[in-house]
């Protein structure tokens, strides 16, 4: 991991000019940060270590707001007393500034298949300024360049006789409820199916059918060694625009138990289409817990306010919108967003949330038996 530290500088303590060298120790950390020497850091002083963590490798110190400051602070003075003592940052530096400098990061690419570039589904046919091909050239010049921990392309998998797509519309019962009713029912309206599960629906054009050519990758779209493919929509009565789970959360897919076996911290995420598979897989990485990139330049989607939409709702969420030439350095730990320190310091406050509430259930059960 390249170090932060610029070239000729060696002061102690840095100040607001210069970046620190993150991959020092623990403990030479917490001296430098430790300006008035008294043992504790204050919210002034971490104020001073976010602004040497937040920033890139050209010099851009990133604004951290005095809320976002005050709220990740609050992660680590853990007994409230307004220091994060010697212990406190223990629990800082390993959970929090060593993942923001050592990321483990993986690369999804969402369903850069046949049927959505020039198919069935071709973006292009319905929004004249999107064009699905064009993501190919920058994701290959992506996996060319930067070296993922690992990379995961997802496909639509779908059985001939899916409930997504409007020629089937006939084998299954509508309800009571649907907006629509089976007679008028046309192609991309949006039904309510009886179910079991009962299932809201839009009716698609056939596509992406099991072993079709339209399911498979486009040919140009560079298929790196040891990476892995994950199979979405491949129950008949559900669909799957998250590459982590049907619609319906009914079943998940490999995606979660394997980013689980490499300890993922950061997902970058683009593909096919933006305002649909790609933007409902960045959602539930953001409620998973992931620190979330969408590569901007590597999308393309079917209608511009719903893609807008999506960035928003990521934006909103703490994630991060990138160009794809922003990707090597946030990759190698030396270009470090704020957004994405300060999820990292939510989902810590989440997981220590959940582990107390975990305790206190246990011990109110054996209070009970007792």
């Amino acid at each position: 991991m390249p170090a932060d530290v610029e070239a000729g500088t060696t002061a102690h303590r840095p100040d607001e000019s210069h970046s620190f060298d993150f991959e020092q120790d623990m403990d030479a950390c917490y001296t430098a940060f430790d300006k008035d020497e008294d043992g504790l850091l204050d919210i002034n002083e971490f104020g001073s270590l976010c602004r040497a963590l937040f920033r890139n490798d050209r010099g851009q110190v990133y604004t951290v707001s005095p809320e976002m400051q005050a709220d990740m602070f609050s992660v680590f003075d853990k007994n409230e007393d307004g220091f994060i003592d010697r212990e406190e940052f223990a629990y800082c530096w390993t959970r929090w500034i060593k993942r923001i400098v050592r990321p483990v990061n993986v690369f999804l690419a969402v369903d850069v298949q046949n049927d959505f570039i020039s198919g069935s589904l071709n973006i292009s046919r319905y929004s004249a300024q999107q064009n699905g091909e064009e993501v190919i050239e920058p994701i290959n010049a992506l996996l060319d360049t930067v070296q993922f921990d690992a990379v995961f392309y997802s496909l639509d998998w779908h059985p001939s006789d899916h409930v997504s797509f409007f020629d089937n519309l006939a084998q299954r019962k509508l309800h009571s409820s649907s907006p629509v009713s089976f007679e008028e029912a046309k192609m991309f309206d949006t039904v309510v199916f009886e179910g079991p599960p009962q299932i809201r629906q839009k009716l698609w054009p056939r596509h992406c059918v099991q072993e079709s050519w339209g399911a498979e990758l486009h040919k140009d779209l560079k298929v790196v060694e040891n990476s892995v493919m994950v199979y979405k929509g491949t129950n008949p009565e559900v669909d799957s625009y998250s590459v982590f789970w049907d619609n319906k959360k009914m079943t998940q897919t490999s995606l979660v138990s394997q980013l689980e076996q490499v300890n993922a911290t950061d997902i970058y995420i683009c593909g096919l289409a933006y305002d649909i598979c790609v933007g409902a897989t960045a959602a539930d990485a953001l409620v998973i817990g992931y620190r979330t990139i969408l590569v901007d330049d590597c999308c393309r989607g079917v209608d511009l306010e719903d893609i807008e939409r999506t960035k928003r709702n990521l934006v909103s969420n703490h994630g991060v919108i990138v160009n794809s030439s922003q990707v090597k350095a946030m990759v190698e730990g030396r270009d470090r967003r704020p957004e994405l320190g300060y999820k990292l310091a939510l989902e810590l406050r989440n997981k220590e949330k959940k582990h107390k509430d975990g305790q206190q259930m246990e011990e109110t059960e054996e209070e009970q038996q007792e």
